[in-house]
């Protein structure tokens, strides 16, 4: 399986090209060498990783798997950057402006993540309820997902949201009944402007987001460092 190849078809200038790309053990293509990621930008510039911190200054992070404060209880990465594709790094700026506004803004939790970092941790918690099964690959293996939430601007608090991060019981779900009128007015507040601007959120987590046929971007796995 492992000598077949992968037809990667990537768009420039309206027409489709198809580049080789070998597959790994679950007859997946995955993107890991930088020269292939290089040439796929060159041929569509909407396949460019952005640096989120640079593209969007405003916006805050707190990388729990950067911690051992996620659902793995492990450190997953050794840096806090975070990237998106252009067209969601494009999509969340203008979410940003629209929520400065009103004196909110964006918490990042997770985005980009390399493929080895979801099969580390389906080795942890091999259940897709809670993380990916890498026989299928992730959204953030993309860059097409985000996990977020939304902050005051002036304390740099999070606002009241209905579980924790990675907090994987029904209260997380995005229809779940809430009591309280004031957090079930965040959550729709962050669902609202999200999907506004192109995302589509995931049922089953209130934090998570992701844009629509995102298989037209490839699985990735290379380590996208901070740059200054």
């Amino acid at each position: 399986m492992k000598n077949l190849l992968f037809l990667c078809f990537l768009c420039c200038a309206g027409v489709l090209r198809a580049q080789e790309m070998p597959t790994n053990k679950y007859g997946l293509a995955v993107v890991e060498k930088e020269a292939d990621y290089m040439r796929m930008v060159k041929a569509d510039t909407n396949m460019l990783m952005v640096n989120l911190s640079h593209f969007i200054p405003s916006i805050a992070k707190d990388i729990r798997y950067a911690t051992k404060h996620n659902f793995t209880k492990q450190v997953l990465y050794q840096h806090t950057a975070i990237y998106l594709r252009l067209p969601a790094a494009k999509a969340l700026r203008t979410v940003q402006q629209e929520l400065a506004q009103h004196g909110l803004g964006l918490l990042i939790y997770d985005a980009y993540r390399p493929y080895s970092v979801t099969e580390k941790m389906w080795e942890i918690v091999p259940d897709d309820r809670y993380a990916a099964d890498p026989k299928k690959g992730s959204g953030h293996n993309r860059g097409t997902a985000v996990d977020l939430t939304l902050i005051d601007l002036k304390t740099k608090k999070p606002l009241p949201m209905p579980t924790d991060f990675d907090d994987f019981s029904e209260k997380a779900h995005q229809d779940y009944i809430l009591q309280d009128s004031t957090i079930a007015k965040n959550r729709a507040l962050l669902r609202n402007v999200m999907e506004k601007n192109g995302f589509k959120g995931l049922s089953t987590e209130w934090w998570h987001f992701y844009l629509p046929n995102q298989a037209q971007f490839p699985l990735m796995n290379i380590d996208f460092r901070p740059t200054k």
